[in-house]
């Protein structure tokens, strides 16, 4: 069946306005989602936040079973959580580690997961080990399995890296992991949504997420998913009454589920957006959608590699809807406040953001180009033009 480019752009507002690609910072929601978070919104400010939440009990418990059909496990393993730094943050933290334990990741991880380990490092005497590359700059499979023994404790790799177009082999990673039996906990945050993901063909016990980016769900959403055989041997770093019972004056229980990951107050109206931008993202086909974002992305990389000045700098063997590039002698910020004269959103990715990488790579700083479904050949085409126009 053909994908239906008119009735998605019919379905988003901005297309009508913007040429945006800047879907891997936050994508543009489409009208469904747009029309239930409103709506909640206005019914919590009708009737209450408490009675609205009581009123729409089961499509808010929808959400967990929309994200389990999403990525293919229970819903007793999903917990929803305000962004996926904090539900990276809330799976990491529960981890108990010791002096010597020892912690495999990757050159392409996010700077907040580094810093991550870098503190719990400083504090238990763990150590941070990052796997090299292979010769396509993915992070190698054969250094890994040389890498593991019975002190590593965690492997923790971002899927797709903030910076560059790379797919890291998470299911090669994920087969590594549980043949050595190590906890494996995965960054997807740019690939939930973008991509076709199943936790049991890829093998992760833990995988944050968020709701902004490919999914085009609401800011200020996210979720956790916590493999239940590994659930019993996390703690979470707190607790309040949402993730615990208080039973006795000396004694609290636990929850048995991935909700002892979340807390109490929770943003309403965005997991009601999130579970109608799941639904929308299953409706389209994460299988179809991902087949036009990586063709979409590879005809912007056409077009933009034989422009005067213009590296191309995406790595790895399968590469996604984001695209990097720098223009020689040009400051990529400059190239995007120009841009957005024209009516154009990219971003631009710090060496700050995933340091190990661009560090390695004599890189700095890059523009970033992100292309989303609803994205048309037209506006590469458009969007050459103008950098074109801008960069000569």
């Amino acid at each position: 069946m053909p994908f239906d480019i008119q009735s998605v752009r019919q379905d988003t507002p901005g297309c009508h306005s913007i040429l945006h690609f800047n879907n891997a910072g936050a994508s543009l929601m489409p009208q469904p989602v747009l029309d239930a978070t409103i709506g909640y919104l206005q019914l919590e400010a009708q009737i209450g936040g408490y009675e609205v939440a009581e009123q729409m009990r089961d499509q808010l418990e929808h959400t967990y079973d929309a994200i389990a059909t999403l990525i293919g496990c229970s819903r007793e393993e999903v917990a929803i959580i305000e962004n996926a730094t904090r539900a990276w943050d809330m799976a990491f933290y529960s981890i108990p580690f010791s002096p010597g334990d020892r912690i495999l990741t990757s050159m392409a991880e996010y700077a907040s997961n580094y810093i991550a380990f870098l503190q719990v490092a400083q504090k238990t005497g763990t150590v941070v080990e990052v796997i090299p590359n292979d010769q396509y700059g993915q992070i190698s499979i054969e250094q890994l399995r040389q890498a593991i023994d019975e002190r590593v404790k965690l492997i923790a790799i971002t899927h797709i890296p903030t910076g560059g177009g790379l797919v890291n082999p998470a299911a090669e990673v994920g087969k590594a992991a549980r043949e050595a039996n190590i906890p494996y906990l995965l960054d997807a945050c740019q690939s939930v949504g973008q991509m076709p993901i199943d936790v049991e063909k890829i093998g992760c016990d833990m995988l944050s997420a968020t709701g902004r980016k490919y999914l085009r769900a609401p800011r200020g959403t996210g979720f956790l998913y916590v493999r239940q055989s590994l659930l019993e041997q996390l703690d979470p770093p707190f607790l309040d009454l949402r993730a615990a019972e208080w039973v006795a004056r000396d004694r609290y229980i636990v929850r048995p589920d991935a909700r002892r990951f979340e807390n109490w107050e929770t943003n309403y109206a965005g997991k009601i957006g999130l579970g109608v931008a799941v639904d929308y993202a299953l409706q389209q086909g994460l299988d179809t959608t991902w087949r036009r974002i990586k063709n979409l992305a590879y005809t912007l990389r056409t077009r933009l590699s034989p422009l005067p000045g213009v590296i191309v700098h995406d790595r790895g063997v399968i590469q996604c809807g984001i695209v990097t590039f720098s223009v020689e002698g040009q400051d990529p910020a400059e190239i995007k406040r120009q841009l957005a004269e024209h009516a154009i959103n990219v971003s631009v990715t710090e060496r700050s953001s995933t340091r190990l990488d661009l560090e390695a790579r004599g890189l700095t700083t890059l523009v970033r180009a992100s292309v989303h479904y609803f994205n048309t050949e037209e506006e590469i085409e458009h969007f050459c033009t103008t950098l074109e126009t801008i960069i000569l």
